[in-house]
């Protein structure tokens, strides 16, 4: 007996030399060589029946490469994407569209849509809704777990609140960027750093203190608090159709929600090494599992905190003009949600997507110096219920900053009347979309309610500042 005869069968790889092993012994009882080898094909064909015995570990080694083989043809990406619905296609680049087509690619996508201020990003392109089934991406969520805004109208007129200060207010009572957070005497308590849940999975307990120590505060980049004017266009909650004094932030987890999204993407792609290299910032988790379960608690979470933030950055600044909000309106934008499509509960992820369920209230913002848009959800089945999230960029930020000067921006700036705390060149509004073409783009989507029309500022103060 030799390997040639075993291939013959085949085996190959590890297989062939405890193949040979086990003849050996075979042949050491007196047993025949075609005995042997009518042996062999049968563990080859059932290796389960011969866990015992002198072909046991054999069996063990087929065994376990079928499990590889069928763990490997569970990552394999559909020979072509599943079709979408795109809003505003002639809005979207090209590359944009092929991330989205990788991500209805995957043995898991049941169904998608891209949103006009589609723009690529990190496995799912930002703009980017994906409906799965039973299973949950952490780069389809993204980064910035549970990024939302928040818009606060106050039943006064915009004139109410002087420029220098809304200046004032928004310098006391509002913290930017990276690793920022309130001192210790000013920041206030929140239910949310009182959840059950930071007890139970070592990741959120050891970030359950930057949490507390960022609690109230807000990003780098695009995160912004403004002060401006905002036309209601018909009466809502109460309050009649005019112009008044609103604020409207944008932010999201900040420390906390990213180091759970980087933890869990590291975890999801080490669950699908065959992933094709194209998907693999779509790794993903299954929710019937323990790593599924782990990561759907500390998503949630994440989202509660980051809403949180912005609870308590109204209420600061609502407290210091003395005026309680007449008409608010909140949503996340980076988050998954279990939902109902097409008759099926799928697990929907919005990466820079508005929930635009029928009658839902959600905020679309435009730039640093554009307006941005109070809507009411159509529920549009094609979008999986969705809206765009902004305007969304057209320049990358390096680009933007190669290709935009100070004193363009800072023009543009003041053509609008608009003063700005902080912000780069990099959020400049000319490195995002217009805003008009990206809310006309979206009518099957969304009602338009009311408009946002900036007029203070603040943003992360970075070494470009505008």
């Amino acid at each position: 007996m030799n390997g040639k005869h075993i291939t013959k069968l085949g085996f190959t790889n590890t297989s062939i030399g405890l193949a040979l092993a086990a003849a050996q012994l075979r042949e050491d009882t007196g047993l025949g060589r075609q005995a042997i080898l009518d042996e062999l094909s049968a563990v080859k064909s059932q290796p389960a029946a011969y866990q015992t015995g002198e072909y046991a570990a054999l069996a063990h080694e087929l065994l376990a490469q079928q499990t590889h083989t069928a763990f490997h043809a569970a990552d394999a990406l559909r020979p072509a994407a599943l079709p979408y619905a795109q809003f505003g296609a002639e809005l979207i680049e090209a590359n944009a569209r092929a991330q989205m087509d990788v991500a209805m690619q995957l043995p898991i996508a049941r169904a998608g849509a891209l949103m006009p201020d589609a723009h690529v990003g990190y496995g799912l392109p930002i703009g980017g809704v994906l409906a799965t089934e039973n299973t949950v991406i952490p780069y389809g969520v993204g980064v910035d777990i549970g990024c939302a805004m928040h818009l606060s109208v106050f039943a006064v007129p915009p004139e109410h609140l002087k420029t220098a200060e809304a200046l004032h207010l928004l310098q006391k009572h509002t913290r930017f960027g990276a690793g920022i957070g309130f001192e210790r005497r000013e920041r206030l308590g929140h239910a949310v750093l009182d959840e059950a849940a930071w007890d139970e999975q070592p990741v959120l307990r050891r970030l359950h203190d930057k949490a507390a120590e960022q609690i109230g505060s807000s990003g780098s980049g695009n995160h912004f608090a403004e002060f401006g004017a905002f036309t209601l266009s018909a009466p809502e909650a109460g309050l009649e159709a005019g112009t008044y004094l609103a604020l409207l932030s944008h932010s999201g987890s900040r420390g906390f929600g990213a180091q759970v999204a980087g933890h869990f993407t590291k975890l999801a792609e080490s669950l699908h090494p065959a992933l094709d290299t194209s998907a693999r910032k779509l790794a993903w988790l299954d929710l019937g599992s323990e790593a599924g379960e782990a990561y759907w608690q500390a998503m949630n979470l994440a989202g509660r905190y980051a809403l949180a933030n912005h609870e308590q950055l109204h209420a600061r600044l609502s407290r210091a003009l003395g005026e309680v909000a007449a008409l608010s309106a909140r949503n996340s934008h980076n988050l998954a949600w279990k939902e109902t499509v097409n008759g099926e509960e799928l697990i929907v992820h919005r990466k820079g997507a508005t929930p635009a369920a029928a009658g839902q209230l959600g905020l679309i913002p435009g730039s640093m110096a554009d307006p941005g848009y109070l809507v009411r959800g159509k529920g549009y089945a094609p979008a999986l219920g969705s809206a765009s999230h902004g305007a969304g960029r057209q320049l990358g930020r390096k680009a933007a900053q190669a290709a935009l000067s100070k004193s363009v921006v800072s023009a543009y700036l003041r053509d609008r009347g608009v003063t700005l705390i902080g912000g780069g060149v990099d959020e400049a509004p000319q490195a995002y979309k217009r805003i008009e073409a990206v809310i006309a783009a979206q009518s099957e989507l969304v009602e338009v309610l009311g408009e946002f029309r900036p007029r203070v500022v603040r943003m992360d103060s970075g070494s470009e500042d505008i």
